[in-house]
């Protein structure tokens, strides 16, 4: 569960650290006051997209800091496990929004993807906001809503499995099967242009090494003369050879060295240079003795450098590409040749993923009608306690007739509705009245939520619509979901902020230029004047107060120890 929430230059809030506890807690306040900005910052914390609105006026950043106690999260503690982020039975979530509207996120202390921070939220909050009844609409949100309610997820997992390995299949066999059609003219195509190819041997193809020799070849004359002018340079002229000055000048200073001894380092340098240039002149001639123009080898290279360069723009490849176009080229012919056999394969793959599939959707249809029969009742029954007593809730499970697989199963699945008897039950979405909406969506989210895992579920003005007796009972039903779990819930009812263990009271603060919001523990008179200040407006009376008191007294009997907020 959620043991302390920590904000800091988030919007309205410049500070807050508030300590929570198991059981009911509700926050109220006037409206304006800031309780939604609590809300925004579990979500932040809990992996929703951040920008730089969120960072409070002429700060640098905004922070939230979650800490749980993950006794009652044992799906949590497994993520982390598996994750290599797990310490002991607590975790700490920390997520940062700068100025710049980029953020970052950690898990124990240690830095996590955006993704990774989503995966472990929902093992450990689950919140319903004041719009659920609008996303209840949706028939995506009602199938998911069956499939949690009857733990059909690891069918469905395998469902889903199935159906896309049975598209994949199914789209290569519609792949080979339209290609065979022209499969003749695609080989004889591909023979012909590997016959194209392999004409040049490209086992060991090096285009660089290629005009590397037709550099050589074409320039031989070059070579040659510029060659023999040098060996004559540096060795075999008798008159000013490289060798003959160095010769003369290891001479004169070998004559001075005697008087100079320093010289003879110099001297040894004058005879080393002397033996690299004879042996470099040595080296030279064999060179220019070993060439030989070959007019018929330049022909040829210049021929297959024209083929490759001719070849390369023909498949829009560099000439260096050439031999991986090759073993391209024959992959495919020889996937060609071996097409039939494939699609044999694939059509009789594809004929057992359908099998398996319509197998597997068949359980899935009848765990999605052993369950909606459980919870048609389950709703049925909350929507007469919350002011339907003529109500009837139906999940209509149908069918469809397609023989082709779909994601999620085979079924369509509605939720309806019959307000009055002898009316036929009509889809949610064409419900008249906005307030029996909102029961029925409160009655669907706290029947589905009574077989969670989840350790700490948050409401945020669910019972909107709502009011008098029926108010009453949608607290005693918050109230009885926490026997198990911690609740959250933002309310402006007295009803149900008379239900809870613990009263958290959201007020502003306008004494400074920028406005701030503090939250605090409200005590038992404390208490009584909130839920008088709900129930009766501007003038709270004293009749007003003692109804109030009535209320609290009625709904909790022995108020539990409050525990420490902190706000600025």
């Amino acid at each position: 569960m959620l043991l302390n929430l920590n904000i800091i230059d988030l919007a309205v809030v410049k500070s807050l650290d508030l300590d929570l506890k198991k059981g009911m807690s509700v926050l109220t306040g006037e409206t304006g006051a800031g309780k939604s900005i609590l809300l925004t910052a579990l979500g932040l914390a809990l992996g929703d997209r951040a920008d730089s609105g969120y960072v409070r006026p002429e700060c640098k950043r905004a922070e939230i800091n979650l800490e749980f106690d993950l006794a009652d999260a044992p799906l949590a503690q497994q993520w982390l496990k598996d994750n290599e982020l797990d310490t002991e039975q607590q975790c700490l979530i920390r997520r940062i929004v700068n100025h710049d509207g980029r953020s970052k996120a950690y898990i124990n202390n240690r830095p996590v993807t955006l993704q990774a921070l989503q995966e472990l939220s929902e093992k450990l909050v689950e919140i319903h906001g004041q719009h659920a009844h609008l996303t209840l609409l949706n028939a995506d949100e009602q199938r998911r809503l069956l499939d949690a309610y009857a733990k059909n997820q690891p069918l469905l997992d395998s469902v889903n499995a199935c159906y896309r390995q049975w598209q994949q299949t199914s789209k290569e066999l519609a792949n080979l099967i339209k290609s065979s059609a022209d499969q003749t003219e695609r080989e004889e195509l591909l023979r012909y242009q590997l016959e194209e190819l392999q004409q040049l041997e490209l086992a060991n193809f090096s285009y660089a090494e290629l005009l590397e020799e037709h550099g050589k070849l074409a320039n031989l004359g070059q070579i040659l003369s510029v060659g023999q002018t040098q060996v004559d340079s540096l060795y075999e002229n008798d008159r000013q050879s490289v060798n003959r000055m160095l010769n003369h000048s290891l001479s004169e200073l070998s004559h001075i060295a005697q008087f100079a001894p320093e010289l003879n380092e110099i001297c040894t340098m004058l005879s080393e240079a002397q033996i690299q240039v004879e042996e470099a002149s040595l080296q030279l001639r064999r060179f220019l003795e070993a060439q030989e123009a070959d007019p018929q080898r330049l022909e040829d290279v210049e021929n297959r450098i024209g083929i490759v360069q001719s070849l390369s723009r023909k498949h829009h490849v560099t000439p260096d590409e050439l031999p991986e176009l090759v073993g391209k080229l024959e992959h495919e012919l020889d996937g060609l040749a071996h097409s039939s056999e494939r699609i044999e394969d694939l059509t009789a793959s594809a004929a057992q993923l359908l099998a398996q599939y319509h197998q597997l959707a068949a359980q899935l249809s009848a765990q999605r009608s052993l369950s909606g029969k459980k919870l048609e009742q389950q709703i049925s029954a909350m929507i007469k306690e919350l002011g339907m007593p003529q109500g009837e809730f139906l999940i209509d499970i149908a069918a469809q007739d397609s023989e082709t697989p779909k994601l999620n199963g085979k079924d369509k699945i509605e939720f309806l509705v019959s307000a009055n008897p002898g009316l036929p039950a009509k889809p949610l979405a064409k419900v008249a009245s906005g307030g029996e909406l909102s029961r029925i969506s409160l009655a669907i989210q706290v029947t589905t939520s009574s077989d969670k895992t989840t350790p700490t579920m948050i409401f945020d003005e669910v019972d909107s619509g709502i009011g008098g007796g029926i108010a009453e009972i949608v607290g005693q039903k918050l109230r009885s979901l926490s026997h198990n779990r911690q609740v959250m819930c933002v309310t402006h009812l007295p009803q149900v902020a008379a239900q809870a263990h613990h009263h958290l009271y959201v007020e502003k603060n306008n004494q400074t230029d920028i406005t701030s919001s503090s939250v605090r523990l409200l005590k038992t008179e404390e208490r009584v004047e909130e839920i008088a200040r709900m129930l009766g407006g501007v003038n709270i009376t004293a009749n007003t107060l003692a109804h109030a008191k009535e209320m609290l007294f009625q709904s909790i009997s022995g108020l539990e120890p409050g525990y420490t907020t902190q706000g600025n």
